[in-house]
C-alpha cells in the first residue's frame, strides 16, 4: 500500500516522497540549482504555448540564469547557510504561476520541495511543469530528483498530516481559512510556518503627475495588467485608489485616467454573477459609510465608489474584476488612518521614492509590506509580505 495513495504527482514520485527527508540540504543558490532552472527557463521561452501566457513567460525571464546570479549577490558574506530540509508548499488557487516562484525559492534556498497546486486546471502549471520534467530528466540533475514534487489532491486532512510530517518549513499561500485548515496538522517541534494571509492593496496617484502626462495608455496599460489581469483576485492588485492633489485637478485627472482605461476593457469578460456581486457589495458599503457615490462608467466592467475620507474598516467588503473604492486626499498623512495589516501592497504614481521612503517612516503604518510602480504588483521577489524567503527557508552555520 503506497504511503500517499490519493496524490496525484505531476512531478516526482511517492517513493521520492517517502525518502524526502533522507536528502541531505544544499548550500543556498547551488550552481547545480542555477543551472536547472536556467535550462527550465530556456526550454519555457522556446515553447509556443507558453506565449499565450505573460505569465509564464515572466516567470521564465525571472529565473533565468542572469537574474538569479544577481539576487544571489543580496546574501553573500556570513556564515554557512544550507536548506533546513523539506519544504512543503501549499499553493493558491487564484494565481496560476504562484507554485513555480514558491518552488523556486524552496530550491533556491537549498532545500527538498513538496508543492500541492490547486485541483483546478491551469494551462500554465501544466506547461512549467512538462519544462521542468524534461529537464531534470537529464543526468546532470540526478541529485535534484528527489528534491522537486509537484502533487494535486483533494482537501484531505489525512494527506496534510503526512505531509506536514515531513516538513522541517511549511509555506501556506491562499488566505485566512486554508491556513485554519492547515494547521490542523502538526508540525514537527522543531518546524514552523510561513503564512500569506488574506491581504489586499491599495494605488497611490499624484493628480498632477497624470496631467503631466500627455498620454495615459502606458499606465493605464500597467494598472490593467495589476488589477483585471487576475480578475482583481490577487492580493497585490490595488482594490482602493488613493488621489492626491487639488480637488478640481484631481477630478480632471479622474476623468483622464478612467476614461483610458475603459478603452482597454472591450474585450475583458465578465461573469453575470460578478456584476450582481458588485451591486451586492455597493450595497454593503452603502450601509456602513456616508458619503458613498457611485461613479457611472456605462459598464460593468468598471465600478467607481467614491467615499469621502479615508477610514478604518474600508476593507471590510471587497469585490473583484473592476471594483475600486476611491478617495481624494490632500496630504499622505491621511492614509494612515485606513491601512491596517491586511495591506500587502501600495502601488504608486506620481511620487519619487525619496519622499515615499520619508512619509512611511513618519507614518509608521500596521501594514504595506511592499511599495512598488503602478504595474509592478505583480512581480515577484524573493522578499515577500515582510518575510524574506531564501533566509526564512534556510539555516545559518557559525564556524569560529
Amino acid at each position: 500500500m503506497p504511503m500517499f495513495p490519493n496524490l496525484e504527482f505531476l512531478l516526482g514520485s511517492p517513493k521520492g516522497v517517502q525518502v524526502i527527508q533522507c536528502v541531505q540540504p544544499l548550500e543556498i543558490f547551488s550552481t547545480t540549482t542555477i543551472d536547472f532552472w536556467a535550462q527550465v527557463s530556456a526550454c519555457l521561452l522556446a515553447d509556443k504555448r507558453s506565449m499565450r501566457f505573460p505569465d509564464v513567460v515572466t516567470f521564465a525571464f525571472y529565473c533565468r540564469r542572469a537574474n538569479l546570479l544577481n539576487l544571489k549577490k543580496s546574501y553573500t558574506g556570513g556564515g554557512i547557510r544550507i536548506g533546513r530540509g523539506v519544504v512543503f508548499h501549499i499553493a493558491p488557487s487564484n494565481v496560476p504561476v504562484n507554485f513555480a516562484y514558491s518552488l523556486l525559492a524552496g530550491m533556491l534556498a537549498g532545500n527538498a520541495n513538496i508543492i500541492r497546486v490547486s485541483t483546478k486546471f491551469f494551462e500554465q502549471v501544466e506547461i512549467i511543469c512538462n519544462a521542468m520534467q524534461s529537464i531534470i530528466e537529464q543526468d546532470i540533475f540526478a541529485e535534484l530528483r528527489h528534491r522537486l514534487h509537484v502533487v494535486r489532491y483533494n482537501r484531505d486532512s489525512g494527506v496534510n498530516e503526512k505531509l506536514s510530517a515531513l516538513a522541517d518549513v511549511r509555506i501556506i499561500w491562499g488566505g485566512d481559512s486554508t491556513i485554519a485548515e492547515v494547521r490542523k496538522a502538526p508540525l514537527p517541534p522543531k518546524s514552523y510556518d510561513i503564512t500569506f494571509s488574506d491581504r489586499y492593496s491599495c494605488a497611490l496617484i499624484c493628480a498632477d503627475a497624470i496631467l503631466a502626462l500627455p498620454d495615459l495608455t502606458g499606465l493605464t496599460k500597467s494598472f490593467y495588467n495589476d488589477t483585471y489581469l487576475f480578475d482583481q483576485n490577487a492580493c497585490s492588485a490595488p482594490r482602493l485608489v488613493i488621489w492626491q492633489g487639488d480637488v478640481n485637478k484631481v477630478a480632471i485627472a479622474k476623468e483622464r485616467f478612467w476614461s483610458a482605461l475603459k478603452k482597454l476593457l472591450v474585450d475583458y469578460k465578465i461573469e453575470p454573477i460578478i456584476a450582481i456581486d458588485k451591486l451586492a457589495t455597493f450595497c454593503l458599503h452603502s450601509g456602513d459609510s456616508a458619503g458613498i457615490h457611485l461613479v457611472s462608467a456605462g459598464t460593468n466592467k468598471l465600478w467607481r465608489i467614491e467615499v469621502q475620507r479615508l477610514s478604518g474598516g474600508m476593507d471590510a467588503h471587497r469585490c473583484s474584476a473592476g471594483y475600486f473604492l476611491e478617495c481624494t486626499i490632500d496630504d499622505l498623512e491621511e492614509i494612515a488612518v485606513a491601512v491596517n495589516r491586511k495591506y500587502q501592497t501600495l502601488a504608486y504614481f506620481g511620487f519619487t521614492i525619496a519622499h515615499l521612503k520619508e512619509w512611511f517612516l513618519q507614518a509608521r503604518l500596521l501594514g504595506i509590506d511592499r511599495v512598488v510602480p503602478i504595474g509592478k504588483t505583480t512581480d515577484f521577489n524573493l522578499i515577500w509580505d515582510g518575510h524574506d524567503l531564501i533566509r526564512g527557508l534556510s539555516r545559518e552555520c557559525i564556524i569560529v
